[in-house]
């Protein structure tokens, strides 16, 4: 999909911003995009389910209070990324609730990438291959104060990773509980990947994924369960990517009087504030691409240190300056859009002023998820499991409000892909990170009727 510049961010007419508002609301349509809507379904009368499905549907809700007592249990358990001893554990308690179920599972281990290492469970020899994707570790290390579930309410729960996502990981068991129990597991072949690193990914980053990758190689349709932007109506059919981004600046040191003359020039510091307002001045306009400058240390001498991203510097008024440097991320949502960027970025950086240099380096992260015909069917798909269950119309959430995640890793390996049919609430990444319990049960429905669905369905064959 190409992207042209739609949205300004900076000052414009009035007409301008009108014709623009049009436009960009016309590629959310087109998109398939909606806009943020009521926190809850509108409940429908069931009226598309098979004898079957009403099965599924009925095992659910007769599993949900174990499925609750299982998410008590994870979420105790502290599974901050770089907690590998927490990591484990919780898959640890997964793993037999999968073999329970009839599954083969195994762990890999992450020590070639630094992390715990990721969950792998497989069932089925025919039928469509489905993978769903879960992880296992939050954001909330062990030295965090947010370490444990707490009921507020018969409908709200908090704690580390309630949402993001032990409650999807729970979800995805409860939808293959009900289709084993209803005797509908068996015309799917499914791998489940619960990954150790979502959080904070380990390195080299080819090598940390490389299993999910695997996992994915023939599948017919991937599912992830991120929480997504919390609204239970919205399924996440594209995510942005994110790469970083250096920007390294020379300039001549010299006394500040001669800032500005043929033999000095503008020095690091000025130099490098031109190349970041032309970068905005050149991309700030393009739907859903951002970059932003994160982190900057200029002077005449100057340190920094990725791993705990610090920096330092010494410089005085009266020099002018020699060494900056900026780094940030950028955020695409297509790869074709993101190379854009880069090209344009690299042709500024050579353009550098007289008396200076500058380098710029990209490290490139989690791809984006590009939206597609196939992501937008399968969407069509759990939108009508959705509806026949009663629970209401799905709807894609705007890229924009959609970060990185590990199923955009598979993007280009699976046709049919969606996101977000995890347990939803409110406060993610932080202490106040709280679920609306009664999704679980909606989600696992949802899930379970569209797996049954892709199992019959001649387009995923």
């Amino acid at each position: 999909m190409t992207f042209s510049p739609l949205i300004s961010r900076h000052a414009c007419t009035r007409s301008t911003i009108a014709v623009r508002t049009r436009a960009a609301a016309l590629l959310l349509l087109l998109l398939g995009v909606a806009a943020p809507g009521p926190a809850a379904p509108a409940r429908r009368a069931v009226t598309g389910l098979s004898p079957l499905e009403r099965k599924l549907a009925t095992s659910v809700d007769r599993n949900v209070p174990e499925s609750l007592a299982l998410l008590q249990r994870a979420v105790d358990i502290n599974s901050g990324t770089l907690n590998l001893t927490g990591v484990s554990a919780t898959a640890k308690l997964f793993q037999p609730e999968f073999e329970r179920i009839g599954f083969r599972t195994r762990w890999v281990d992450g020590t070639a990438w630094g992390r715990a290492g990721h969950l792998i469970a497989e069932h089925g020899k025919r039928g469509p291959k489905v993978v769903l994707v879960g992880h296992l570790d939050t954001v909330f290390e062990a030295d965090s104060p947010f370490q444990r579930f707490q009921r507020l309410d018969d409908s709200t729960a908090t704690g580390p990773g309630v949402t993001d996502m032990k409650g999807g990981d729970v979800i995805i068991l409860l939808a293959l509980r009900a289709l084993k129990d209803e005797g509908a597991l068996d015309g799917l072949r499914i791998t489940v990947v619960l990954m150790g690193d979502e959080e904070k990914s380990g390195a080299p980053f080819n090598l940390a994924r490389a299993d999910l990758r695997l996992a994915a190689q023939g599948a017919t349709a991937a599912i992830g369960f991120e929480d997504g932007d919390g609204d239970p109506r919205h399924v996440v059919v594209a995510r942005r990517g994110a790469s970083g981004w250096q920007l390294r600046v020379r300039g001549t040191a010299a006394h500040s009087s001669q800032v500005f003359s043929d033999g000095v020039g503008i020095g690091a510091i000025y130099e490098a504030a031109r190349l970041l307002t032309e970068f905005r001045d050149s991309l700030s306009f393009e739907p859903y691409l951002t970059f932003n400058p994160g982190l900057i240390v200029g002077g005449t001498a100057i340190s920094h240190d990725p791993t705990s991203a610090r920096g330092t510097a010494f410089g005085k008024s009266n020099v002018v300056a020699e060494s900056t440097l900026v780094t940030g991320d950028l955020r695409t949502l297509t790869l074709e859009q993101r190379d854009r960027a880069q090209a344009t970025m690299l042709r500024i950086v050579a353009a550098h002023s007289p008396r200076t240099s500058a380098t710029l380096t990209f490290e490139d992260g989690y791809p984006p998820l590009a939206p597609t015909d196939g992501n937008r069917a399968l969407l069509d798909m759990v939108d009508q499991a959705s509806r026949d269950l009663g629970l209401g119309a799905l709807e894609a959430v705007d890229p924009a409000r959609a970060g990185a995640a590990d199923v955009s890793v598979i993007g280009d390996l699976v046709p049919r892909i969606i996101d977000a049919m995890g347990l939803k609430g409110s406060g993610g990444h932080t202490v106040l990170e709280t679920a609306r319990l009664n999704t679980l049960g909606w989600q696992a429905k949802r899930t379970a009727v569209l797996l049954h669905r892709l199992s019959r369905s001649p387009a995923t064959r």
